[in-house]
């Protein structure tokens, strides 16, 4: 089976991890008999210097007619000075309009292997973070008109809207508890109705859509709390459900504590077309073709557009355990580094995953005897089963 991937590389570090993330997706899929056809489009800085405009009609068209679209990373401090409605970052805004990308589903793990970079205390990185935000993505403040810049009185005046619909609420609420329900059955909503009427809607709306999965808990925080919350038991959280600019920040903490952006993807979703799926770190202009980047959460994003985008969740298996494998050897790049490891660099990272992917694919086929990773004993298990069993648990694990 093939499949049509729009690469977009955007702009810093951008090229050089997506050439890892691309190896990585290519590998698994050809282990599970599939072919990509990957067309490679502008978007941000770089479409910028070449078109004038941050996301070229071109682009949209290309991710239009794909099965997926895959993003490393845009924007950077050398179009900090261009009107905002050409910066590159409004190039993914143009995107996520242009393909109705209303669901981004940022998890937050911290891996065993890296629990020396948490940034929690050790008494609370001990009891986990495994959660994942869910974020609507094309209304609230970012979209509300009318917004700008104006005078009134002598002074200057500016102004957005923060506006939702029951519709828009409704359809990222049914995401939640879906992604829930393959969980473990908890959603947290989290609003400001002390405050503001839009998310007073947001509360009703959210409450009635739980009557609909009667097996899955829901609680509602306000932001506020739940920044703290955050910090303070971040292992009580399953699903959180928020808007567009609250989850921006939550996403942000939530990532952070796990100690490196580099090691996290995330998912942007229609209700119908492509997918986009990217890492959720920035372009890091100032490390770009040193070959010193982390490709992991581009790598982990391609696993979560094989499971999210094109239905294969023995592909994206793959390519998540042998991440975990790759870094119980020992291997880190600089930004998760510690005494003891061997340090190496993004194209070295990206070719070790690849290989150990190629392993996984032989214990799924029944070929060799697995590694799996077994989160009570912290560590890697050698055992023998037969190949059903090992592709159910590698289902369940990553649901």
């Amino acid at each position: 089976m093939e499949k049509t991937i729009c690469l977009l590389p955007g702009d810093g570090i951008g090229p050089e991890i997506l050439a890892q993330g691309r190896a990585a997706l290519e590998r698994a899929l050809a282990l599970g008999g599939h072919t990509a056809r990957c067309m490679t489009a502008l978007i941000g800085g770089d479409a910028i210097d070449r078109t004038g405009v941050p996301l070229p009609d071109e682009t949209l068209k290309i991710c239009q007619d794909s099965d997926a679209v895959f993003l490393a990373a845009v924007g950077g401090p050398k179009w900090d000075a261009l009107d905002p409605k050409v910066r590159p970052e409004r190039g993914l805004l143009a995107i996520r309009k242009g393909l109705g990308l209303f669901a981004n589903l940022r998890p937050a793990t911290l891996f065993p292997e890296l629990s020396h970079a948490c940034l929690l205390r050790p008494d609370i990185a001990e009891a986990g973070l495994d959660l994942i935000v869910v974020r609507e993505l094309t209304g609230d403040i970012y979209f509300g008109e009318p917004r700008g810049l104006t005078e009134r009185d002598g002074k200057r005046v500016g102004f957005n809207t923060m506006i939702y619909d029951e519709d828009e609420i409704r359809r990222i609420a049914h995401v939640a508890f879906k992604t829930a329900r393959v969980r473990r059955k908890r959603v947290t909503s989290v609003d400001k109705s002390n405050v503001l009427e839009t998310s007073r809607l947001w509360r009703e709306v959210v409450t009635e859509v739980a009557a609909s999965y009667p097996d899955v808990a829901l609680e509602h925080l306000y932001v506020d709390n739940a920044a703290m919350q955050l910090v303070r038991n971040p292992s009580q959280f399953d699903v959180i459900l928020t808007g567009n600019i609250f989850g921006d920040i939550l996403s942000d903490e939530a990532s952070v504590l796990t100690g490196s952006l580099g090691m996290l993807p995330s998912a942007s979703l229609s209700d119908k077309g492509p997918g986009l799926f990217e890492p959720v770190h920035g372009s890091a202009p100032d490390i770009a073709g040193k070959d010193c980047a982390n490709p992991l959460a581009t790598i982990l994003s391609a696993a979560l557009l094989l499971r999210l985008g094109l239905g294969m969740p023995e592909e994206a298996s793959a390519i998540e355990a042998a991440v975990h494998k790759t870094l119980e050897d020992g291997y880190r790049t600089a930004d998760i580094m510690e005494q003891g490891k061997k340090k190496v660099g993004c194209r070295e990272m990206g070719q070790l995953v690849c290989e150990r992917i190629g392993a996984w694919f032989r214990i799924l086929s029944g070929q060799s005897v697995p590694w799996l990773w077994d989160t009570k004993k912290t560590g890697w298990q050698r055992i023998r089963c037969r190949p059903v069993f090992v592709r159910s648990v590698c289902q369940a694990v990553s649901a």
